[in-house]
């Protein structure tokens, strides 16, 4: 497995997100879900990435599990900051007084002493960032956490969290059918040196193929509460696969392949978490830092998809209240 630089953590060139290791996209099976990762640290795919909030805390306990013995063989990132009701409400805290009681909560599920990479997984708007962040370097000071990062923040923020303390990496959704980070908030990151996590590089599964009608998704899949995999809207996603598939066929791999390679072949300041729960889509993800697409391949995958090419958005009118801030 290829290597890359976030901000001062070398890390595997595709990592791994745990968030559907709990119930979000359907009911995992736990004991595939570890060997997941065994199986990715076995492939050389180190960068672990999990949250306070997947499963309410779960995902960081089974993770925790997972990771037992072998601890000194990742990089482990996990947020903080969404936080989700037991009546269904969402909020966002990243009050000072609140950052170290979560970071403590985390360390205890994973059952670790220190995280390598811990992010403010949402800004909060009532709170000044550069209080959130000032909290979040105290637990450098204190060995808690290793390196600092935001999620879905505007380059604005970026650049006040970064006057702070320097910030390691941004996590925010980038894919071939979601490119607005391409317009100012990349650039910043650049800027600053911060390295760029890209979550859901796959679409959220539908950039593999495999997702074109509705009732492709369980009743349960959290994804039915995307716009874009609204009925009417995925009929019209699903138009812009034609391409992708096409060159995942001259290039004998697989559409989710071709939609990681171009992602890897964006920038070495880029690393792509794709989600799985399964290890036969591990493999086939992190074989992508393998696939090597051609210049030609490049241009006529970004015509294909330009930014806004995608019908719906990504979340919610109420999640996209909350990013971009």
């Amino acid at each position: 497995m290829q290597t890359r630089q976030i901000g001062p953590l070398r890390v595997s060139a595709i990592g791994l997100g745990c968030m559907g290791m709990t119930p979000v996209y359907g009911e995992p099976d736990q004991d595939e879900c570890i060997a997941t990762l065994h199986r990715a640290i076995d492939l050389g795919v180190t960068f672990i990435d999990t949250a306070d909030v997947y499963g309410a805390g779960k995902n960081e306990e089974l993770v925790g599990r997972a990771l037992a013995g072998r601890r000194d063989q990742v990089v482990l990132a996990s947020k903080f900051g969404n936080v989700r009701y037991p009546d269904g409400r969402r909020d966002v805290n990243g009050r000072p007084d609140y950052v170290p009681k979560a970071c403590d909560a985390s360390l205890k599920r994973l059952g670790v002493d220190v995280i390598d990479l811990y992010y403010l997984h949402r800004v909060d708007p009532n709170v000044p960032i550069e209080d959130t962040v000032g909290a979040m370097s105290r637990l450098v000071e204190a060995g808690k956490i290793r390196d600092l990062g935001l999620s879905e923040a505007g380059a604005a923020t970026c650049r006040r969290a970064h006057a702070v303390h320097p910030i390691a990496a941004l996590q925010t959704e980038y894919s071939l059918w979601s490119r607005d980070v391409e317009a100012d908030i990349l650039p910043a990151c650049r800027e600053l040196g911060i390295g760029f996590v890209a979550y859901s590089p796959l679409g959220r599964g539908f950039l593999s193929g495999t997702i074109t009608h509705l009732e492709s998704l369980a009743d349960n899949d959290r994804r039915r509460e995307h716009p874009r995999f609204e009925a009417d809207n995925l009929e019209r996603n699903v138009g812009l696969l034609a391409t992708l598939r096409a060159i995942a066929e001259a290039r004998d791999c697989t559409p989710a392949q071709v939609a990681l390679a171009w992602l890897l072949a964006k920038g070495r300041d880029i690393v792509p978490i794709p989600g799985t729960k399964r290890r036969r889509y591990l493999e086939e993800n992190a074989a992508a830092v393998d696939v090597r697409l051609e210049p030609a391949d490049l241009e006529t995958l970004d015509a294909a998809f330009p930014q806004g090419a995608a019908a719906g958005d990504r979340y919610s009118a109420g999640g996209m209240r909350r990013v971009g801030l």
